[in-house]
């Protein structure tokens, strides 16, 4: 998706849209974002020019809206209307639910309260329209802040640095779990950049977008002409078009970026594919492969004594691919005996049940051109469940995934979707043939890092994994893991703590998106504003039910499959019960507590409170704490409301032993003289 902001703009929208989207059309984009939700005659233009619309949804969503719930069920009533009219209509693509709630808000609404609404909002999208997809534009201030049932990941970004640009897409694309990323507002003002810099910052901002794997780059804005706040904006100048209507370089610079990566294929990858008895699954596999979009690669099928015709049934329909029979001696046994018949100065390892992606290896590529990395992954996805059984096991935990140590860098990569240089393979002997069925891929990893080679990850490079077809073949895959596990803490004894758990010094991915839950730690920075504000010492989520199965009754199979899950494996790997772990209550700032509601005079704002309070002795509290300063054991945490015109108010939450919050409470001039010289009313 190659996408621009459109409107609001002072005056309303134009007499006619046709001008504005053939010029973009010509520019190379296929999509537009709103900030309001379109009507038929937009909607028809758009179609009319090739231009998918994504629309915004306009409520609230500035003000406490949990304390006042009438702007959340406005919000309700404006989506129901809009969908109603619109929702048929083939240019209308997706809904954003919402756009940059403010982090103070979100903190002082509380962040898990505040995704808990944004969800509510895109399942009630999602029962309106289906056939729609529904996402929140995010912003680094509030990372934590992802809704688990959003169809992408969307984040507002604006990073004039090309090197932080692309770290922070890596980091983004972990947030995003399995989901795709979209950066849904990337720009440059102008007016205080220059125009030449404003183009470049586009040119390798749209480009770093494609090469990092985004399924969509959204370049902020059409046109200089802005409305915002209940005004025209006019002391900054974002447009791609002049407020004349003139283009500006930048237009010219997103112009000419391709939509496409660039493939270089100049050493052979051998895709390596081992099977056991897989007759009914290697078909879908080898098709596949089959459809990659890369002119220099083999695929090597190494059999591990198969007795159901699978080695007859890839004979007879996969011509082009090479086939071995082995006897029937283990999987790493056959996974070096696919790497000794490869030609490839890469190996590429998949599994039978899996379907790669297109650009599985054209993508893969990219990571082994500087020679940082020798070896690398990419997610492995489970397809969407064709029944409850499969919803449960996508769901559940004890899938095969990735171990990051940080954004970039991998601590392990699982065997159904690695790639490995030739020469670090035979460095560290290949795979070890002890492990028959599972477990090899660990070692192997460990080794390779031992070895002092860096294993990468690559976010575009996927595979569709599909996992055991029934709840008793997940358990006996589970306890198979178990069993693996035991070999590996005989070989690595120090990767294991005295209760036989993995001691990974990095974060297994779960394939959910990271998201605030109730018992979450955030770290907010000093006095809560902190750019970049995250969930840390973290349980990495998992997936969520797919909504089709999620009943009481599936509910209650992966309750029970997420407390069987570690106790079987503890128990195959050194026979000890091992119940999950869960995860610790954040406390909570003492009570009583009450809510204030500050009417702001004279263009004081929130950093004008902070200040004098800090001007008076007050602290600020831990970077992670929920409120924002302390003294003598009071407590504060402040907010602000936005309104039109620029118009605030102040929302001030007092924790503290009742005599002094009587105190402050009475004396109204805690606020009005001595601090901001505004009236203080409690909140009901």
């Amino acid at each position: 998706m190659k996408a621009v902001t459109y409107g609001p703009f002072p005056g309303g929208w134009p007499t006619a849209f046709e001008p504005d989207f053939m010029q973009m059309a010509a520019a190379g984009f296929n999509a537009i974002r709103l900030y309001e939700m379109p009507d038929a005659r937009l909607l028809d233009a758009a179609a009319a020019h090739g231009l998918k619309v994504f629309g915004g949804l306009e409520w609230g969503q500035h003000v406490d809206f949990m304390a006042q719930p009438g702007f959340f069920s406005a919000a309700k009533i404006s989506l129901l209307n809009a969908l109603r009219s619109t929702a048929w209509h083939p240019a209308l693509a997706g809904v954003y639910v919402g756009n940059e709630i403010p982090a103070d808000l979100v903190k002082w609404m509380g962040p898990a309260n505040v995704r808990q609404a944004l969800e509510e909002l895109i399942t009630l999208g999602k029962q309106l329209a289906p056939g729609l997809m529904f996402a929140y534009a995010n912003y680094p201030s509030t990372e934590y802040l992802e809704p688990g049932n959003a169809d992408f990941t969307a984040f507002n970004v604006y990073l004039e640095n090309e090197d932080a640009f692309q770290s922070y897409l890596q980091r983004l694309h972990h947030i995003a779990g399995d989901r795709p990323l979209v950066i849904s507002e990337f720009g440059l003002d102008s007016q205080r950049n220059g125009l030449e810099k404003q183009a470049d910052v586009l040119g390798w901002g749209v480009q770093a977008a494609m090469d990092l794997e985004t399924a969509g780059m959204t370049v902020y804005a059409w046109s200089d002409r802005w409305w915002n706040g209940g005004a025209e904006v006019l002391d900054w100048d974002f447009g791609l078009l002049k407020r004349d209507g003139l283009a500006k370089p930048a237009l010219a610079a997103v112009r000419k970026r391709p939509l496409c990566v660039a493939v270089a294929a100049i050493e052979r990858v051998s895709v390596i594919v081992c099977t056991r008895n897989g007759r009914g699954r290697i078909g879908a596999c080898l098709a596949a492969l089959g459809r990659l979009e890369d002119p220099n690669y083999e695929v090597i099928v190494a059999d591990d004594g198969s007795h159901d015709g699978t080695p007859e049934y890839v004979e007879k329909n996969f011509p082009s691919v090479r086939l071995l029979r082995l006897k029937p001696e283990g999987l790493s046994v056959a996974r070096n005996a696919g790497a000794a018949a490869a030609e490839g100065a890469i190996f590429a390892f998949t599994d039978d049940d899996c379907e790669t992606d297109r650009e599985w290896i054209s993508r893969m590529r990219s990571i082994f051109q500087h020679g940082i990395y020798q070896a690398a992954c990419g997610p492995n996805l489970p397809p969407r469940p064709r029944n409850w059984q499969e919803a449960v096991i996508c769901a559940a935990p004890g899938a095969p995934s990735h171990v990051m140590l940080d954004d970039r860098e991998a601590e392990h990569l699982p065997g159904c979707n690695l790639v490995v240089t030739r020469a670090a393979f035979l460095a560290v002997g290949g795979f070890d043939p002890q492990f028959q069925t599972a477990g090899d891929d660990v070692d192997f990893c460990w080794r390779l890092r031992d070895a002092g080679f860096k294993l990468g990850f690559v976010a575009g490079a996927f595979v569709w994994h599909w996992r055991r077809p029934s709840l008793a073949a997940f358990l006996r895959q589970q306890a198979g893991y178990g069993k693996a596990e035991r070999l590996l803490i005989a070989k690595h004894p120090a990767h294991f703590s005295q209760t036989g758990e993995t001691r990974w010094h990095g974060f297994v991915y779960g394939g959910g998106p990271i998201r605030v839950t109730p018992g979450s730690i955030i770290y907010h920075g000093a006095l809560g504003d902190a750019g970049y504000q995250g969930i840390v010492n973290r349980m990495l989520p998992l997936r969520d039910l797919e909504p089709r199965f999620a009943t009481p009754f599936t509910k209650f199979c992966l309750g029970m499959i997420r407390l069987i899950q570690p106790t079987l494996r503890a128990w195959t790997r050194n026979r000890r019960l091992l119940l999950a772990p869960q995860p610790n209550a954040r406390p909570l700032a003492e009570e009583p507590a009450e809510d204030f509601r500050l009417i702001m005079e004279n263009g004081k704002t929130r950093e004008d409170a902070l200040a004098r309070l800090l001007g008076n002795g007050w602290q600020p509290a831990s970077p992670h704490a929920s409120w924002d300063l302390e003294k003598g054991g009071n407590r504060i945490l402040i907010a602000s409301e936005r309104g039109e015109l620029g118009s605030a108010l102040l929302l001030l939450r007092i924790w503290g032993n009742p005599p002094e919050l009587y105190r402050l409470k009475a004396r109204n001039g805690l606020f009005v003289t001595d601090i901001l010289s505004s009236s203080i009313v409690p909140l009901e």
